[in-house]
């Protein structure tokens, strides 16, 4: 997120000048004439021979890449105010082209870099938005298309700057997630995790994020509500398909956060349109907003609580148990003195939760609503005695202290571990609450990415990328966004995403789906995700091929560096259609809660809306 959301290192991003091209050429023309000498040399003295006339062939090589460089100074002034919009006449899908090397496993792979706006047209040809994106190519090595994924963050109103920073382009900013050392000078630097050898990677930034704007006469407040977002998203990728020539690659989408519920629909929307995808991947899911109560309620209540809100208002609070209790497991907050495996312990974590669903039921409006910060709209709260959490210890596997700070009449934030705030996205990154940094945003693990992630994007775009907008401000995140959107969908005042996913798949019986979950993700918990997909468990017949893979971390969980290269090697099995180790099916999968509509209750209508 940052989502309500939200999302170079000097040998890649150096010049290569006349100079450097000359001495190339002359270094190579001196060993290869020092290969012509008496046979005294020795075979050591060969090896060094070659090995400086394959490095005076690569230098050259590199002259060449970087004769072919770019770059490009984009003087349109993009404006991401609700009401703007760009005149056509101003519009134009330039874009800087860059070359660079990517090196892992002892292997250098040629990549190029292509970053600028491409137009999303709609279906009669209507100009609806310039785009703002960073695309990451790679020629084929076997004479095959090469996959293409397209990637974006959430919100709503987030840029694509937090995955393309933090997962798997070339390059990514260091995080020392979960801790805050040297913050916030967190360098950039080469990705060994990149998903380069596997897949090219295009970031999309939808309009009035980044630098992408609606074109006259839309505004970019008309893209600002769930269906409209994924019309213009859907037209973006059908453009860059058509400009790209890549009709015959494999297609997939890899949404975070609110990204996910809008893979869904856009899934749906694509495969609808006739363009057929090979696979998508969820990232921190919330794919039905009903069964999170505590954003339902954030979007649907102004003085007054919609009580249509607090409908699955149980669900929330067993949903969020589990991620809860990975996190005071972190903190040792557990009723054995030792850790267990992070698996086996979500595992007992959910059967407490699924177990005391009923004892649940009467504490669960309190607990939203303490999470909100308003717990005495409904009259006097009401929470677990202590003697009731002191028996929950052993069953629960927690300390009387964690129990004690989830039931309470303040934010679990703020009472797992007293005078300490840990963050929503990952609960792991926690502050003294006297940290003047709480002042400003009240996430430590939202604090940890902020300011590193914008400064580095600062110096990379001029450089590696090789992009300027002097005239314009890239917005990494639009905080006005989330407060205009329109999350009405199907009908219905919140998007519940399933049906529409049913529906994708029912088009399309061979998409993947791969959904990737943090352990210690307070935003987007595991659980919920888990509970969601299971309820295409309900629908006859149906064996969707769908994984569900599990991970220490937060939100973005990809920034824990013993998550990052588990990630990778699943998802290259998955694109290459093999099961990640560990991964659960749709069978696997714990089953729905009782009080949730089945899957296909509403797929008639999420095809319709998806025309």
């Amino acid at each position: 997120m940052k989502k309500r959301d939200r999302s170079g290192t000097p040998g890649l991003e150096r010049r290569y000048g006349g100079g450097l091209w000359l001495t190339a050429i002359a270094a190579a023309a001196l060993v290869l004439a020092g290969c012509g000498g008496d046979d005294s040399g020795s075979s050591m003295a060969t090896s060094a021979n070659a090995q400086q006339v394959a490095a005076a062939q690569s230098e050259v090589a590199n002259q060449q890449q970087a004769a072919a460089d770019q770059p490009y100074s984009d003087s349109i002034a993009y404006k991401a105010s609700a009401g703007d919009s760009l005149d056509s006449t101003q519009v134009n899908e330039n874009a800087a082209v860059m070359h660079h090397v990517w090196n892992a496993g002892g292997k250098a792979m040629h990549y190029t870099t292509t970053t600028g706006h491409l137009t999303a047209s709609d279906l009669g040809g209507n100009a609806e938005a310039t785009m703002s994106y960073v695309a990451y190519t790679a020629p084929s090595k076997n004479g095959k298309p090469r996959p293409v994924t397209f990637f974006y963050n959430g919100g709503p109103g987030s840029s694509s700057i937090w995955l393309r920073l933090g997962s798997f382009a070339p390059t990514r900013v260091v995080t020392p997630d979960p801790l805050m050392t040297n913050w916030p000078n967190f360098p950039l630097a080469q990705n060994a995790e990149s998903l380069i050898d596997t897949t090219d990677m295009v970031f999309i930034d939808p309009p009035g994020t980044g630098l992408s704007e609606a074109i006259a006469p839309n505004t970019n407040q008309k893209f600002w509500g769930s269906d409209a977002d994924v019309t213009v998203m859907r037209d973006f990728i059908r453009r860059y398909i058509a400009k790209n020539n890549r009709t015959n690659s494999p297609l997939y989408l890899y949404g975070e956060s609110y990204g996910t519920p809008r893979t869904d629909m856009l899934a749906l929307s694509l495969e609808s349109a006739g363009v057929h995808l090979t696979g998508i991947m969820l990232q921190s899911s919330i794919l039905n907003y009903f069964a999170d109560a505590i954003e339902a309620v954030a979007i649907l209540s102004g003085n007054t609580i919609d009580m249509n809100a607090l409908k699955l208002d149980t669900d929330t609070l067993s949903g969020y148990y589990p991620g809860y209790a990975a996190v005071a497991s972190y903190f040792k907050q557990t009723a054995l003195p030792v850790q267990v495996d992070p698996a086996l312990f979500a595992f007992q974590s959910e059967l407490f939760a699924t177990t005391h669903y009923q004892q649940f039921k009467q504490y669960a409006q309190s607990w939203v609503l303490s999470q909100l910060g308003v717990p005495t709209f409904l009259g006097t709260p009401v929470f677990p005695s202590a003697p009731t959490l002191a028996s929950w210890t052993w069953s629960s596997g927690l300390s009387f202290q964690a129990l004690n700070g989830y039931f309470n009449i303040n934010p679990f934030n703020s009472e797992l571990l007293p005078g300490t705030t840990i963050g929503r996205y990952d609960g792991r990154v926690s502050l003294p609450d006297s940290d003047p940094r709480l002042q400003a945003d009240g996430d430590p693990s939202d604090i940890l990415i902020s300011q590193p992630f914008t400064n580095a994007l600062a110096k990379q775009m001029p450089n590696y990328l090789g992009y300027t907008a002097p005239n314009a401000t890239y917005m990494t995140l639009n905080d006005a966004i989330i407060y205009a959107w329109d999350f009405s969908h199907d009908g219905q005042p919140l998007p519940d995403t399933i049906p529409d996913l049913l529906a994708a798949i029912e088009l399309n019986p061979q998409l993947k789906v791969l959904a990737l979950n943090g352990y210690h993700d307070l935003a987007t918990p595991f659980f919920n995700t888990e509970k969601q997909l299971a309820r295409l468990q309900t629908v006859p017949g149906l064996n969707p091929n769908l994984q569900v893979t599990f991970y220490p971390g937060g939100h973005m969980t990809y920034l824990d560096d013993s998550a990052r290269p588990k990630m990778k090697s699943d998802l290259r099995d998955f694109y290459a259609g093999q099961p990640a180790p560990g991964a659960l099916g749709l069978w696997m999968l714990p089953p729905p809660w009782g009080d949730e509509n089945p899957a296909g209750t509403a797929t008639l209508a999420a095809q319709s809306s998806a025309q």
